[in-house]
């Protein structure tokens, strides 16, 4: 891995994370002893995030971690949706033998972790979030991986970074085990919809799905 890769996973993650919070200036200096990186590999990071919309830039005060409020994070879930249906519909019409062994598996993961922490007492710890949330991605992207667009894949990874920077601080505090809707049920679902070949009912599950979680989060703000 470059430096430049350092410096954009490192930063990535502190952003997605909440740990570099919304309109904080990314000042060069600093992050210099943040990171223990030298400028160069800092500004190319930075360059990259902006590309992602996770930093914005304007000269003469730099760059800062781009803002969040109700309307962005809509206006992002809207677009997530569009973007995914498309993807979802090519995969349940392409995917093969393989591709339904993938999503069965990711799924699986999935629901252990979300009964886990559904079982737990109180607030989920952040290992257990990390993990519902590493297994909450591959699930959400193992059923749409046979599209064979790679740009829609693309286009869902970053869509997806930016709603992360919503989810990950709504689940904190209360988290999901006091929420009232099962995520174990909603994504099975999904997934049995499109392991069955029904598209338009796949498609309208994943946009509830979607829904519900734009609606918890601006209740949860």
């Amino acid at each position: 891995m470059t430096l430049a890769e350092t410096a954009y996973f490192s930063l990535r993650n502190d952003i997605l994370h909440g740990r570099l919070i919304p309109g904080q200036p990314l000042r060069l200096e600093f992050l210099k002893k943040q990171y223990g990186l030298s400028f160069s590999p800092l500004r190319e990071a930075l360059n990259r995030l902006h590309a992602e919309r996770l930093v914005v830039n304007h000269p003469p005060r730099g760059f800062t971690v781009a803002p969040v409020s109700p309307a962005e994070m809509q206006d992002v879930m809207s677009v997530r949706i569009l973007i995914e249906s498309e993807a979802l519909r090519l995969s349940i019409e392409k995917g093969g033998d393989d591709w339904e062994t993938d999503v069965v598996a990711a799924f699986h993961r999935l629901d252990l972790q979300s009964r886990r922490m559904k079982d737990a007492e109180g607030a989920a710890d952040d290992d257990a979030l990390m993990q519902f949330e590493t297994r909450h991605h591959e699930f959400h992207r193992a059923l749409l991986t046979a599209c064979g667009s790679p740009r829609l894949l693309a286009l869902f990874e970053q869509l997806y970074a930016e709603t992360q920077r919503y989810r990950l601080p709504s689940f904190r505090g209360e988290g999901h085990a006091s929420s009232a809707r099962d995520l174990s049920v909603e994504h099975s679902n999904i997934m049995e919809a499109a392991l069955a070949r029904r598209a338009d009912t796949a498609v309208d599950l994943l946009r509830v799905h979607y829904n519900r979680t734009a609606a918890y989060i601006i209740n949860a703000s």
